[in-house]
C-alpha cells in the first residue's frame, strides 16, 4: 500500500498504516456527543508514531475546519451541528493524517440534496488538489454520476467496471478456478 508490503505486517503495524496512510467517513458520521469539533477532528493525531505538539496539531485541526467551511463552528458539539456540518467534522476528522486513500461509505446517505452536492465537490477538490485518492461506497446512482470511474458489485462480487470497461456489464456467472476471462465476475 504507498509502496509498501503489508501483507506481512503485525496487527499493530497495520494498525499504524491505517491511521497514517486510510481515512474513513462513515454515513452515520461516529462522533463522539460531547467533544467539539476541533477536538474530534485532532483525535487521530494522539493514535500516531508522529505524536505533533498540541499546538500543531490544533493548527491543523483549525486547517481542516476552515478547508470544510467550520472556522466558525469548531468548538461545537455534534448536538449543535447541522447532519451536513457533522459530515464536513467527520471529513476533516478523516483528513487530519493526510491520508493518501479515503473510503466513504454513504458519504450522502444522511444529508440532503444541497448539502450532498456540497460534499461531493469537497471530494472532487480533494482528488484533484491534494491527489487523494477517494473510494466511495453509494447506492445512490446521481451520487455514483459524479465519480470518475464506477465499479458496480451484487453479492460481494465486482460485475462491471473492473475491467477497464465500464459500459458493459459482466454476466452473473461465478468465477471458475483458473486465470479470469471474459464474463467472469472477481470476488473480493
Amino acid at each position: 500500500m504507498d509502496g509498501q508490503e503489508v501483507s506481512q505486517i503485525s496487527s499493530n503495524e497495520r494498525a499504524m498504516v491505517r491511521n497514517r496512510k486510510i481515512g474513513f467517513v462513515f454515513q452515520s458520521f461516529n462522533l463522539l456527543p460531547r467533544t467539539s469539533a476541533l477536538d474530534q477532528v485532532m483525535m487521530p493525531l494522539t493514535y500516531t508514531a508522529a505524536h505533533l505538539p498540541e499546538t500543531e496539531a490544533r493548527k491543523r485541526a483549525e486547517a481542516l475546519l476552515d478547508r470544510v467551511g467550520l472556522a466558525d463552528r469548531m468548538h461545537h458539539e455534534p448536538s449543535q451541528l447541522s447532519g451536513g456540518q457533522q459530515q464536513r467534522v467527520a471529513i476533516a476528522r478523516a483528513l487530519i493524517n493526510h491520508p493518501p486513500l479515503l473510503f466513504a461509505d454513504e458519504p450522502t446517505g444522511n444529508l440532503d440534496s444541497k448539502t450532498s452536492r456540497e460534499v461531493l465537490e469537497m471530494f472532487r477538490q480533494l482528488n484533484e488538489e491534494e491527489k487523494i485518492t477517494i473510494i466511495l461506497v453509494t447506492h445512490d446512482a446521481g451520487v455514483a454520476a459524479t465519480a470518475r470511474r464506477n465499479i458496480k458489485m451484487s453479492d460481494g462480487l465486482i460485475v462491471a467496471g473492473a475491467f477497464g470497461d465500464e459500459a458493459s456489464e459482466r454476466p452473473s456467472a461465478l468465477p471458475s478456478a483458473g486465470a479470469l476471462g471474459e464474463g467472469e465476475r472477481v470476488p473480493v
